[in-house]
């Protein structure tokens, strides 16, 4: 054997040797975790399974228990909240916890109000809720509202069957890559819809997100919709509740470090800032 096929074969014993040296490391230390934490082996995805299996179990043990009403309620979260928000929404029901979209037992002597919009308004559906106990019902849509072309298919089931007061909604971050005549265009239509119920409308200026060139999301996309619907809102006779020019002094303080989502000292601000522009439609 040649000196050079002699170095390639001692090399690739080598290699092998350590590859067998690391597996045997990581089998003695457990199973790894991937860097989203999703599991790496069947044992673990089989744990994990079953812990979504005994969540889902007591949730329809819980939701045959409740109230006809609530139980439409719970059906209509199963059709529209999706993969990402209902396995959130079933652990906090099983665990007993309040969240945004709560079944809202309407006091009759009560206007009642619905908001409209994505994960911020999710954010602040329950500061917003709680400033107004006692002055309104407060319902949310029952999803992550996402970008106008949802609305349009989906704003029915959003309306229901019950006559509303009030609806505070927003569209914007999930339409910053809509072309802006589009965004426009379907915003419209949204505000038409809406209108034929003879309910007061008000509009959230969406508020501010970071530069982010690896997902081409630009800061400026957000100034530029906001811009076209504030001329919409004017022709229209809406009243504007400008979230953004509220927030944006305290971004620092209030916004998730490189994120559009903020921190619940934002989202109480948030709220609070709703709460106020809802409560002067009503009067």
């Amino acid at each position: 054997m040649n000196s050079n096929l002699t170095r390639v074969v001692h090399y690739s014993m080598f290699s092998l040797a350590c590859v067998l040296l690391t597996t045997l490391a990581a089998v003695a230390q457990g199973p790894a975790q991937s860097p989203k934490g999703e599991p790496t082996d069947a044992a673990e995805a089989a744990r994990k399974a079953q812990a979504e299996a005994e969540v889902e179990a007591k949730y329809q043990a819980l939701v045959a228990k409740l109230p006809p009403e609530q139980q439409a309620w719970e059906r209509v979260l199963q059709d529209q909240l999706g993969g990402f928000y209902l396995p959130l929404h079933k652990r906090d029901k099983v665990a007993g916890r309040s969240n945004a979209w709560d079944f809202v037992q309407n006091d009759p002597q009560l206007p009642r109000v619905l908001l409209i919009g994505d994960s911020v308004s999710r954010g602040y559906t329950q500061a917003a809720r709680k400033a107004l106990a006692g002055k309104a019902n407060v319902h949310r849509a029952p999803a992550n509202c996402g970008p106008t072309a949802s609305g349009l298919k989906n704003l029915d089931v959003w309306l229901g069957e019950g006559k509303w007061d009030v609806i505070h909604f927003n569209f914007g971050i999930h339409d910053r890559g809509t072309p802006l005549a589009d965004y426009t265009q379907r915003l419209e239509q949204l505000i038409q819809r809406m209108q034929k119920t003879g309910v007061k409308l008000i509009w959230a200026s969406t508020t501010p997100i970071p530069d982010d060139p690896a997902r081409k999301q630009t800061a400026a996309s957000i100034v530029q919709r906001n811009q076209a619907a504030d001329e919409l809102m004017a022709r229209h006779g809406i009243a504007i509740d400008d979230l953004f020019t509220a927030v944006t002094p305290h971004l620092a303080e209030m916004q998730n470090p490189g994120d559009v989502h903020f921190n619940a000292k934002g989202y109480e601000f948030l709220g609070q800032t709703v709460a106020a522009a809802i409560e002067q439609a009503l009067k």
